[in-house]
C-alpha cells in the first residue's frame, strides 16, 4: 500500500509520495507518548504509596505516643497513691509521737510538727509533676528517718521516767452494768460443755459506752471470729486489753486513747447471747484473769 500527497502551490499542484519510514512516524509518536504516560503514572503511584506509608507511620507514632502517655499517667497516679498512703501513715506516727512527748512533758525536746527540709539539683527539661512527686517522696523518707530516731529516743526516756499512770490498767470497761460471767471454767452457754472462759463479761444496756481501762494505742478495731466487733489496745510493757461483742466501734487502728475514753458501743455481735462486753487482759500475748485489774485501785 502506498500514499500519495498532493501539495498545492503557486506553480500548481506538486505530487509527493512519502516512504514507509514516514508512515511509521505517527506510530512511533503514539508509542513514545504512551510510554511517557505510563512512566509518569508509575511515578505518581509510587509517590502516593510513599505518602500513604508516611501517613500510616505518623498514625502509628501517634498511637504509640498516646499509649506511652496513658502508661505514664497510670504510673504517676500509682505513685501519687503510694505517697498519699505514706503521708497518712506518717501523720499517724507524728500524732502518736506528739501525744507521747506531751504526756511525758518532753514536747520542747521532740518536735513532730515541723517539716524536714529537702533540696537538690533539678535538671532543666525534667517533667514538673514527676520531679515534684520525687521531691515529696524524698521529704517523706527524711521525715520518717527523723521521726523514727526521735521515737526511739523518746521510748528510752519514757521507760526511764516511770510514768505509768495513764497506762495503769484498772476499773471496769463500762460505767453502768454488772459482772455476768467471771474468768475461768464455766458451762458454755451454746453447747453446755465445760469450757475455759478467758475473760470476764459485763452485761448492760445495748448502746452504752464501752471505755478504755488504760491509755494506749489501738492495735485492732474490727471483726474477729467469736468476738464480733472487737477493740484491742496495747498499753506497753507487754500488756493489752480486749473489748468484744460491740455493736459499733468508735476508734480505728493507730488511734491513741486515754484512760476512760469511749472506744465502742455495747452490743451483742459475734458469739453472744445478749448485750455485754467481753473484757480480756493479755500479758505477753496470753490471757490472764482480769479481775485483779478490775478491782484494784486506780494508780
Amino acid at each position: 500500500m502506498s500514499v500519495t500527497v498532493f501539495i498545492q502551490g503557486r506553480n500548481g499542484a506538486t505530487r509527493w509520495q512519502p516512504g514507509k519510514r514516514w508512515l511509521l512516524l505517527p506510530i512511533l509518536l503514539i508509542a513514545a507518548g504512551t510510554g511517557l504516560y505510563q512512566h509518569h503514572a508509575k511515578q505518581l503511584t509510587a509517590q502516593q504509596t510513599n505518602i500513604d506509608n508516611e501517613r500510616l507511620a505518623r498514625e502509628e507514632q501517634k498511637s504509640e505516643l498516646l499509649s506511652l502517655k496513658s502508661a505514664t499517667e497510670a504510673q504517676l497516679s500509682m505513685l501519687v497513691t503510694h505517697v498519699a498512703r505514706m503521708q497518712a501513715k506518717l501523720t499517724r506516727v507524728e500524732a502518736l509521737g506528739q501525744q507521747v512527748a506531751l504526756n511525758n512533758q518532753l514536747e520542747d525536746q521532740f518536735d513532730f510538727s515541723s517539716e524536714v527540709g529537702v533540696g537538690g539539683i533539678s535538671e532543666l527539661g525534667t517533667n514538673i509533676e514527676l520531679d515534684q512527686l520525687i521531691a515529696d517522696m524524698d521529704a517523706l523518707v527524711s521525715r520518717m528517718d527523723s521521726n523514727n530516731v526521735q521515737l526511739s529516743l523518746l521510748e528510752t526516756v519514757a521507760s526511764n521516767l516511770h510514768i505509768d499512770e495513764e497506762r495503769y490498767i484498772s476499773g471496769r470497761p463500762i460505767k453502768k452494768g454488772w459482772l455476768s460471767s467471771a474468768y475461768g471454767l464455766r458451762n458454755d452457754p451454746f453447747n453446755g460443755k465445760r469450757t475455759m472462759h478467758k475473760g470476764v463479761d459485763f452485761a448492760g444496756e445495748e448502746g452504752v459506752d464501752v471505755i478504755a481501762t488504760a491509755g494506749g494505742v489501738v492495735t485492732w478495731a474490727g471483726r474477729m471470729s467469736g468476738y464480733g466487733e472487737l477493740v484491742e489496745i496495747d498499753h506497753g510493757n507487754g500488756l493489752r486489753t480486749r473489748y468484744g461483742h460491740n455493736k459499733a466501734l468508735s476508734v480505728t487502728v493507730g488511734d491513741v486513747v486515754a484512760k476512760g475514753d469511749a472506744i465502742a458501743i455495747m452490743g451483742s455481735t459475734g458469739r453472744s447471747t445478749g448485750p455485754h462486753v467481753h473484757y480480756e487482759v493479755l500479758r505477753g500475748g496470753q490471757q490472764i484473769d482480769p479481775q485483779k485489774y478490775v478491782y484494784r485501785k486506780a494508780g
